[in-house]
């Protein structure tokens, strides 16, 4: 494949630069993220957030959370505003179903984003009733190798249990998502064929990025070839047709844009996505850490901070620096997702890199 992308590409590409500034300007928000936990039931390998059983960070309380949803009310069409319940594991919450219940009674759809360990027949009944709308479901291999990354052994097992329940559950909007990593990338084809078996019909890929647990786990990050290996896959997939796979949003992926995904790139952090910490702090997604986060909800009111702030989220100006300040990909990629800089705004991966 071509270092550069096509004529056809690159006005498609230009067309939506015009439409992120657009969006940056107008920021509608579409995804609320509220991570109500770092407690986890399971120790994998590749977290982002080094979560633990017994986090020292307490949940917050969803009376707190509730408040900034009164608020979002007040000023947009709950209706249009997808609220994710993330975590940790957001099942290690006695009162979920109570917590999503009221999300719902406040006129929001709501989703989650589990495991599957704790995501029994009887639970996914109980958040059903409670207004659950999506469900993703983490997905890293088959047994041996997702019990390797997840740190539990038995994951794969109830995490397969979830995703045949889902799976008979035609009004659920679900998906399964699978880090790719060297000790499953021999695996895809066989992943792919077991979640066809099970009835899955949405696939989200991913690589790692290194940060928490993964920072210094060379097991966890694929060579320049296998990244390329993993872009033909997936145009292959979606290609063969018999599951819908795209790669997530990881990155700009030059001459693989429109190829892998149903959209080009956009770190939509900031733009669409907003994101209550369970520390309060307001950020643009959960897996933005670091010194991002643009207020904090026990002291600034979240509607002020989604409209007036997040300017490096909407203008990404100031990040064009080290490699990215000569790269002609620059006006396309804007320097990658922000999950993908350093407290110092330096890139930590460039994908880009690797496909080149």
């Amino acid at each position: 494949m071509s270092g550069f992308p096509s004529l056809r590409q690159r006005i498609s590409l230009d067309f939506h630069s015009r439409l992120l500034k657009t969006e940056a300007r107008v920021h509608p928000l579409r995804q609320l993220f509220w991570e109500c936990t770092l407690r986890c039931n399971l120790h994998c390998r590749h977290c982002g957030s080094d979560c633990t059983a017994s986090a020292l960070q307490p949940d917050m309380p969803f009376e707190d959370f509730e408040k900034v949803l009164q608020r979002v009310k007040s000023a947009y069409d709950p209706k249009e505003i997808l609220i994710i319940l993330s975590g940790g594991e957001p099942l290690m919450r006695a009162d979920i179903a109570r917590c999503g219940a009221r999300i719902r009674d406040l006129g929001f759809p709501w989703g989650m984003v589990s495991n599957g360990y704790f995501l029994t027949p009887e639970k996914l009944e109980e958040l059903r009733a409670a207004g659950l709308r999506t469900v993703t479901v983490s997905l890293d291999g088959l047994a041996a190798e997702h019990d390797w990354m997840r740190g539990v052994p038995g994951s794969f097992q109830r995490a397969d249990k979830a995703i045949r329940t889902l799976a008979q559950m035609p009004s659920m909007g679900f998906d399964v998502v699978t880090c790719v990593t060297q000790k499953n990338f021999s695996q895809l084809s066989a992943i792919r064929d077991y979640l066809v078996e099970a009835g899955v019909k949405a696939w989200r890929i991913f690589t790692v990025f290194p940060v928490g647990r993964a920072a210094t786990d060379q097991e966890l990050q694929l060579t320049p070839e296998q990244t390329r290996d993993l872009m033909k896959f997936i145009v292959a997939c979606r290609q063969e047709g018999s599951i819908h796979a795209s790669f997530g949003c990881e990155g700009f992926l030059g001459p693989w844009e429109g190829k892998v995904r149903d959209h080009l790139f956009s770190c939509q952090a900031g733009l669409s996505i907003a994101s209550v910490r369970v520390d309060g702090a307001i950020s643009g997604c959960t897996s933005i850490r670091g010194t991002y986060s643009q207020g904090n909800i026990y002291q600034d009111d979240f509607v002020e901070v989604w409209e007036q702030r997040f300017g490096l989220f909407r203008d990404h100006t100031p990040l064009r620096n080290g490699p990215c300040k000569d790269c002609r990909w620059w006006k396309w990629c804007l320097g990658n997702g922000m999950h993908l800089r350093d407290n110092n705004g330096q890139l930590l991966q460039c994908n880009l890199a690797k496909l080149l």
